[in-house]
């Protein structure tokens, strides 16, 4: 009788267990060695799987929180934060493989300490020969738990020397395999000797080829966005030099026309005032009849790049014409833009070009307008033609002035 229900005992304990609760538990009354050893046995195995359960239950977070990343530094960045909780390391590396299999580039590294890290992106070593690659041959983990001594027995090994110079002891290196392909390694590395266990070893494998897979398409992933950052940045340019005077390197006159609609249109839903200054040069014929039109292009890029340094980002100035130009102020008033002139103006005037023929000083005239956008709004037409009102009566006065259409 005693034996039948002890018998449902051990049900009951098995269909515990694999329901997933390990806490079981047996009366003491059993004298029998069989019936004792087997209850041992059967302990044992509940904190085997309850152990192996966390163990996998962790994993399993773990795998869902890096396969949110996409980049490949945002999926180390996770494995960093994330697996302390599996394997314990003070420094995480990662080392890519070349694509003909003959380098190991270190690709990217993380530590509590930053400032130690001499094994840093971009070293590189040949993988014929290495150590590493015995590993990517057994495609198992390697654990290295006194790496001083390791270094002793192997003083050529650059790679150690700079690690152990960061103050790591022990290490666990991973091999990455994506689709029977090598791809790299993770390195987890301690300050402690002694670190790693088979444990840790046997928790990698787990989800080896997981990480692996992901860690490549992360690299794939991260590579087509930095081709297309590249391809983005190369039309941007592209883009940014169609808008140019191919002489003087400022916005041409569509160009300009384009962006003093839009601070117009900007000015007017912000109540913003926009103010433009049409300026020309003074006497500019004359100096390409005396020095030559190769002087007058130098002239025209030295006014061009005088005039840019003295605006703001948000400024801009374009070639309107052969010599005028249309300088496009937003958030200016009339009375700030006539400041900008008056510096413009003296910038240039402070100007020298040496020639065979004698060195030439120059003078600008300039023009102001100005859309307040609160108790008026100006039509850009309006705006060009106010300014080259004004900058007509600068010319009349005298040239070399500033003058308020």
């Amino acid at each position: 009788m005693l034996q039948i229900d002890r018998l449902a005992i051990y049900i009951n304990a098995i269909r515990k267990l694999k329901e997933g609760d390990f806490s079981i538990s047996f009366p003491d009354e059993m004298t029998d060695n069989a019936f004792i050893d087997f209850e041992s046995e059967l302990l044992q195995l509940a904190t085997w799987l309850e152990v192996r359960f966390t163990e996998f239950s962790k994993l399993q977070e773990i795998s869902t929180e890096i396969c949110q990343g996409s980049l490949l530094d945002d999926v180390l960045e996770r494995i960093y934060n994330t697996f302390k909780q599996v394997i314990p390391f003070d420094r995480i590396g990662c080392a890519l493989i070349s694509n003909d299999q003959q380098i190991v580039k270190a690709h990217w590294a993380k530590t509590d300490q930053p400032e130690k890290i001499k094994l840093a992106h971009g070293y590189t070593s040949p993988l014929a020969g290495s150590s590493l690659e015995s590993i990517l041959h057994s495609q198992q983990p390697r654990i290295l738990n006194d790496l001083s001594e390791y270094l002793v027995a192997h003083p050529n090994s650059k790679s150690t020397q700079l690690i152990v110079a960061e103050g790591i002891q022990s290490s666990l290196t991973c091999p990455l395999i994506a689709d029977a392909q090598p791809i790299g390694f993770l390195f987890f590395s301690s300050r402690q000797k002694n670190t790693y266990l088979d444990a840790h070893q046997r928790i990698f494998i787990h989800i080896a080829r997981q990480i692996s897979i992901l860690i490549e398409k992360s690299r794939l992933y991260q590579h087509i966005y930095e081709l297309n950052k590249q391809l983005l940045d190369a039309m941007q340019l592209l883009k940014e030099q169609s808008c140019r005077d191919a002489l003087t390197q400022i916005f041409h006159r569509g160009a300009i026309m384009e962006f003093m609609q839009q601070s117009l249109n900007s000015g007017i839903r912000k109540k913003h005032p926009v103010s433009v200054i049409m300026a020309d040069l003074d006497h500019f014929k004359t100096i390409n009849d005396t020095f030559g039109h190769g002087m007058g292009d130098t002239v025209l890029k030295s006014v061009s790049h005088t005039m840019t340094a003295q605006l703001r980002n948000c400024d801009c100035v374009g070639r309107y014409g052969g010599e005028e130009f249309l300088i496009v102020l937003g958030d200016t008033d009339a009375a700030s833009a006539m400041l900008v002139a008056e510096r413009i103006r003296h910038a240039i005037a402070a100007l020298q070009f040496e020639h065979p023929s004698g060195n030439l000083t120059i003078t600008i005239s300039m023009g102001i307008s100005c859309s307040d956008n609160k108790n008026e709004t100006k039509g850009e037409n309006t705006l060009l033609l106010q300014a080259d009102s004004a900058l007509y009566r600068a010319k009349h006065e005298g040239r070399n002035r500033v003058s308020i259409g």
